[in-house]
């Protein structure tokens, strides 16, 4: 455990100490709300700090989701422009629609297909709205233009999901819900521009889904970071974590030990897939999807997504239409995530 600065937060530097955290929910909970606002009426009172525990999408939800998804990156991609037999596009932009109306398809199975996409497209306005929020460097004040902003968005929201639901025997609230469709559309939206760019910046040629997919959240895990508060004494690592204090966990770091990833090349900033043809390290062991109760309940879901656009690219010819940056304002995005499509993208 590695104190961050004199009075900072602690840093779980070890898959161990990282799961300790996660899973020992007596000692940790989470630390505040998505909105860094005390409006805590998303919670259920389902840990010390109200944060509700999402049971894991199910395979039939799973089957649908990738069904929407398949359909929907298609139609997206047949609106681009084609320009000297190629075709320019930014990820992080043509991702947004398809993966949000396949995520409300996987959650909202009993609503219509109108209503599904109209409440995909509030979520994508919130996360929009959200956006400001996150990244600024202290928490907006609450009658700040961005935080007005995101109550307008997330209001809008919450309003349609409560019509919505009302009709259905559905247990959880519309912020809750809410909550869920926003964290299981904005990180696959990303982690699926970075696994885009990633291969647009190799040689062509046929990958293996499973290692792209995994080498892709090694490099980059769309949740980078996390963190949990504790809320008792705990003792780890021969260190004390005194009650109220932060610790952050990072996938991010993690996914760099040596010994949680094969190390051929033994560069692991390195984007390789080919090294996950060894079967002796388990893919994961650096928690891109979290631990415990509060474990991504979309893992399978993320993980459908980002296979279906390997095999999509593996039929491609990408290429990088300009340099990348990383947009560290709210988790690492890849900024600008311009490519251009050589072959034909159907």
């Amino acid at each position: 455990m590695t104190r961050l600065g004199t009075g900072g937060p602690w840093l779980a530097t070890t898959p161990e100490q990282a799961k300790h955290v996660l899973m020992d929910t007596a000692g940790f909970d989470f630390p505040t709300n998505v909105a860094r606002g005390t409006d805590m009426s998303a919670s259920s009172a389902e840990s010390r700090t109200g944060h509700h525990v999402y049971a894991p999408l199910t395979p039939p939800q799973v089957e649908r989701a990738l069904a929407v998804f398949d359909r929907e990156w298609g139609e997206a991609l047949a609106t681009l422009p084609i320009t000297d037999d190629s075709v320019r596009f930014e990820a992080m932009h043509l991702l947004r629609r398809p993966v949000a109306r396949a995520t409300c398809a996987a959650v909202l199975e009993d609503l219509d297909l109108v209503t599904r996409n109209e409440i995909a497209d509030l979520v994508l306005a919130w996360i929009d709205a959200l956006a400001p929020v996150i990244a600024s460097r202290r928490a907006p004040g609450r009658w700040s233009r961005r935080r007005r902003a995101e109550h307008r968005a997330r209001l809008a929201l919450n309003e349609r999901l409560s019509a919505a639901l009302a009709s259905h025997d559905v247990r959880e609230t519309a912020p809750v819900v809410a909550t869920m469709l926003a964290a299981g559309i904005q990180v696959p939206i990303a982690a699926g521009a970075w696994l885009l760019v990633f291969l647009a910046a190799q040689p062509a040629g046929s990958f293996n889904a499973d290692h792209v997919v995994w080498e892709t959240l090694r490099l980059a895990p769309p949740t980078w970071i996390t963190a949990r508060v504790s809320t008792a004494r705990v003792e780890m690592a021969e260190e004390v974590v005194a009650a109220g204090e932060l610790v952050m966990i990072s996938p991010l770091l993690l996914g760099r030990l040596p010994h949680l990833a094969p190390s051929d090349p033994a560069d692991l900033a390195t984007f390789c897939p080919d090294r996950w043809r060894r079967d002796d390290i388990r893919p994961g062991a650096w928690l891109p999807f979290g631990a415990g109760p509060h474990a991504c309940p979309g893992r399978n879901l993320g993980l459908g997504l980002l296979r279906d656009l390997v095999g999509w690219a593996n039929g491609q010819e990408l290429t990088l239409a300009m340099p990348v940056n990383i947009d560290q304002s709210r988790g690492i995005l890849p900024s600008p995530a311009l490519i251009t499509c050589s072959a034909p993208t159907q």
